[in-house]
């Protein structure tokens, strides 16, 4: 061995210089290739000639694979036992569905739950859902794996220790007792809550204790587009869109496929407005105005970069431009060159009443240029509809604020969270 060369051993057969080792260590899977007569002088030190081929091989390879794969597999053995008395909605082997909703973190989607022997192991989309129409997405479709979570609480926690429901009842209430008795304030905060029965539980603890106030946040908030249909209309609503039904998209940072209010809905829409066929000969032209790309950006026709504090002045120069020929009244601003806008803005004048502008801007004051934008276009009705309102998004941010502020100021002597 040379001075200063390492050296390394394939096991101890080697290390050792096993006579077995040294035996095969020219041949690589001597002991699995196939011996065959010989043909070309080439022998083993047996006398016996090892030859193979291209077969041979990989007849070999899937052999040390599937032998490889059983021997890391060791799972537990199970025993099948029959039913003493079986269900009779279970029969082993056979899936059951079951129609269920999911409503979590401002997603909403009508599901379809796939069980074996009482067991959920599959989600998929509900395709009889007006809404939703069979769509999903990832985080739901995953949302499954959460039941087999052996991290889970399996019950309520006391400062770090596991406890029994009675005893964290009675603590919680004693506590909200004694703060209201003495006209402390108590919040209630939880992101966005559409189901009904949990209402009804939250108005009845709002009865029982008089200073308890419930405040619902959205971390990804559509609180300015419900500020500006109050400001507008006087409705604080998310309305419902319909982008099917427009013939010209605007968007002005608003990205309504990925992450804006409710994508799995705006999908399906933006998807058959996108379709061609036999009786429709012209899709829908998309403009897209944002700061970074997105999965709505990649798929515009016409996408537009512009910065972020460019937001606003787009949308005033869209409805300037648009108030110059519907006769409306024009805002200060919206000075400056947008490439697309002028083709944009055309579309958008060619397809009144077929047309929809959507803006990301979580700022009430830009959400009332959009109102404005749509209503002189007269989308309202067609592709708008606010009567209709969007129950996924009722995060208020100004509440939100006066609670930090009452929070850093003592106002509030008691804070429940709940997911």
């Amino acid at each position: 061995m040379k001075e200063g060369k390492k050296v390394y051993w394939q096991g101890l057969e080697q290390l050792n210089q096993d006579p077995e080792f040294l035996k095969y260590a020219d041949k690589e899977f001597p002991e699995y290739l196939p011996i065959k007569e010989k043909k070309n002088g080439n022998e083993d030190p047996e006398g016996k000639e090892v030859t193979s081929d291209r077969r041979d091989f990989l007849k070999l390879m899937g052999f040390s694979v599937a032998a490889a794969s059983l021997a890391a597999c060791e799972a537990p053995v199970r025993k099948a036992i029959p039913y003493l008395n079986k269900p009779t909605d279970l029969d082993p082997g056979v899936a059951n569905y079951y129609a269920s909703t999911y409503a979590q973190d401002g997603e909403y989607a009508s599901i379809v739950v796939k069980t074996r022997e009482g067991r959920p192991i599959f989600i998929k989309g509900n395709k009889m859902s007006s809404v939703t129409q069979g769509a999903t997405n990832s985080r739901i479709v995953a949302s499954v794996l959460d039941l087999y979570n052996k991290d889970r609480l399996k019950g309520p926690m006391v400062k770090g220790a596991e406890a029994d429901w009675k005893k964290v009842d009675s603590e919680v209430n004693k506590k909200l007792s004694s703060i209201t008795g003495s006209g402390g304030k108590i919040a209630l905060v939880s992101r966005t809550n559409v189901s009904p029965s949990t209402k009804n539980l939250i108005e009845e603890l709002s009865a029982e204790y008089s200073g308890l106030e419930h405040i619902q946040y959205d971390v990804n908030s559509s609180y300015g587009i419900s500020k500006g249909n109050e400001m507008s209309f006087g409705m604080p609503v998310v309305p419902s869109y319909d982008f099917s039904k427009a013939k010209t998209i605007v968007s002005v940072n608003a990205d309504f496929l990925g992450s804006w209010v409710s994508p799995m809905e705006f999908v399906r829409q933006y998807g058959e407005g996108r379709k061609l066929g036999k009786s429709k000969k012209k899709m829908s032209r998309h403009y897209q105005f944002e700061s970074l790309l997105t999965i709505t950006g990649a798929n515009a026709d016409y996408r537009t970069k512009v910065k972020p504090s460019q937001e606003g002045e787009i949308v005033k120069a869209i409805y300037n431009a648009v108030a110059q020929k519907t006769g409306g009244s024009p805002v200060s601003g919206g000075a400056g060159e947008y490439k697309n806008l002028d083709n944009a803005v055309a579309d958008l004048l060619r397809n009144k009443g077929r047309s929809l502008v959507v803006a990301g801007s979580n700022d009430p004051n830009v959400q009332t240029l959009v109102n404005g934008i749509n209503y002189m276009l007269e989308n309202y009705g067609q592709t708008i509809d606010p009567s209709r309102g969007n129950n996924s998004k009722q995060g208020n941010d100004s509440k939100m604020v006066a609670f930090a502020n009452g929070l850093s100021s003592g106002e509030y002597k008691g804070v429940v969270f709940m997911n």
